[in-house]
């Protein structure tokens, strides 16, 4: 990873945790239950970057979220790997969606925003279930409900359809792709320089 694509996740990734405090402040659902957009963040990692820069991407923008949920919330110790874990999956699943569908390359890619967006949380939305299902009761000898877990997946499926409206309307923004594309363009630039015939 090159110093552009660096400074390109660790900005993405500060991004997704100022994401995260801002709505986990301001949309608490339960206790323990709140809103969090940070996935955002992995999903421009992972559509504009690859899956490398994705995965990466999203476990930088899950510290926050990994320790209020973990330390700070139900998730212990458990939470502040698990949690990062299952945005870098997404980050990842984004980054081989837009490898295979060229997304970016071809006109119109926002139209594919939407969906690939939602099959990019499918790997996180199974890693969730088996977070709560299986990890959390092995780990921690802490049982959570069937209808506790469905009430987080519902959460996160109404956050991603917020946030694939967000990604589709980003791909579809000249000056936002321009911005993005700016860290991964490998073209150099060399002045033209002209002389003046005496």
């Amino acid at each position: 990873m090159n110093a552009k694509k660096l400074t390109f996740a660790l900005m993405m990734g500060a991004l997704g945790n100022v994401l995260f405090a801002i709505s986990y402040y301001t949309g608490p659902i339960a206790p323990g239950i709140a809103l969090d957009f940070s996935l955002i963040a992995a999903l421009i990692a992972g559509f504009y970057g690859g899956p490398t820069l994705g995965f990466v991407t999203g476990i930088l923008s899950g510290a926050l979220p990994g320790i209020m949920f973990g330390p700070l919330g139900l998730g212990s110790w458990l939470g502040l790997i698990g949690l990062p874990i299952g945005k870098a999956l997404s980050g990842l699943a984004a980054g081989l969606i837009a490898k295979s569908l060229s997304l970016g390359q071809k006109p119109r890619s926002s139209l594919l925003g939407i969906p690939a967006t939602l099959l990019a949380y499918v790997p996180e939305a199974i890693f969730t279930y088996a977070y709560f299902a299986y990890l959390m009761p092995l780990f921690l000898a802490s049982e959570v409900g069937t209808a506790a877990i469905i009430t987080v997946l519902v959460k996160a499926t109404g956050e991603v359809i917020i946030m694939s409206v967000i990604i589709a309307a980003l791909m579809g923004n000249k000056g936002f792709n321009d911005f993005v594309r700016t860290f991964f363009s490998t073209k150099r630039i060399t002045p033209r320089v002209t002389t003046v015939e005496k």
